[in-house]
């Protein structure tokens, strides 16, 4: 089914090309709320154009991490450099030119319903990034091809599946052609039968330049696209690996555990 589902667009790796990479390092990075801590230190490097899976049971801080990256959550401690820069402190002009690099597809879309699809592209093009209407217009019509949905240009969400709006926001979240795409469980939101063309847009996304840091339950998925796993339980990196590793060999003792319950739905020992 999903071999049709691009026979219109015929997405590819060159749909997606980027030309520039950004690299994502956290230092000694802490989060907390109240005396609750859902960070602890966390020191990770992303090389320029790697796709890194982030794994770890509900509550591990897994989104959290991502969503420092764009200061949707802010730091309590560290610091997290794209391009060797630090950006813990950036606010006004120079926050807007960090979050026009770093894409964030979310777990509930966050489509606005009054507007189209096309609309819901090229409001942030023509507000925030100064594009003329057609410019903009045409640059919603590309994207929304790559993801297989010009023909749904004109709808509104609610006329949408769970599966088409999420491929809209993907579609919105490469608009300014950001060098770094964030995907905060994208799949978790959806039935399962529309999962696979969600994460058949991710594949075709993956290795074409773009880095990309994607928190996600899909563990054949992270197993096929992510160059690295890393794991996060308490907080904390408790193992970071290739994917075969990982999912063949894990060495810390509660991603063994992990993958035993996830790997096996039947298993009833507790995460």
């Amino acid at each position: 089914m999903l071999s049709g589902l691009f026979s219109r667009s015929a997405a590819s790796a060159a749909d997606f090309s980027h030309q520039e990479q950004a690299s994502v390092e956290f230092r000694d990075v802490v989060k907390s709320y109240g005396d609750h801590h859902v960070l602890k230190g966390i020191n990770l490097s992303i090389t320029p154009g790697e796709v890194v899976a982030i794994l770890g049971p509900s509550g591990s801080g897994k989104s959290t991490l991502i969503r420092l990256i764009n200061q949707l959550e802010t730091l309590n401690g560290g610091e997290i450099l794209i391009d060797n820069k630090p950006t813990g402190q950036l606010t006004g002009a120079a926050l807007r030119k960090l979050r026009s690099r770093v894409g964030f597809v979310f777990q509930q879309f966050n489509l606005y319903a009054h507007l189209t699809a096309s609309q819901n592209i090229t409001l942030a093009l023509e507000h925030v990034h100064g594009w003329k209407p057609q410019p903009a217009e045409e640059r919603a019509l590309e994207l929304l091809n790559n993801v297989g949905m010009l023909e749904k240009a004109h709808h509104f969400p609610a006329e949408l599946s769970g599966g088409q709006q999420q491929r809209v926001a993907i579609a919105r979240a490469l608009a300014s052609s950001p060098q770094i795409i964030l995907f905060d469980e994208p799949t978790s939101a959806l039935d399962p039968e529309m999962i696979g063309e969600v994460l058949f847009v991710m594949k075709t996304l993956a290795h074409s330049g773009i880095t990309m840091i994607v928190v996600t339950h899909e563990m054949q998925f992270a197993r096929e696209i992510a160059d690295r796993i890393v794991f996060i339980d308490g907080g904390q990196i408790l193992e970071t690996a290739p994917p075969e590793q990982f999912f063949t060999q894990p060495v810390h003792p509660r991603a063994q555990r992990f993958l035993q319950k996830v790997l096996n739905p039947l298993h009833q020992e507790h995460l």
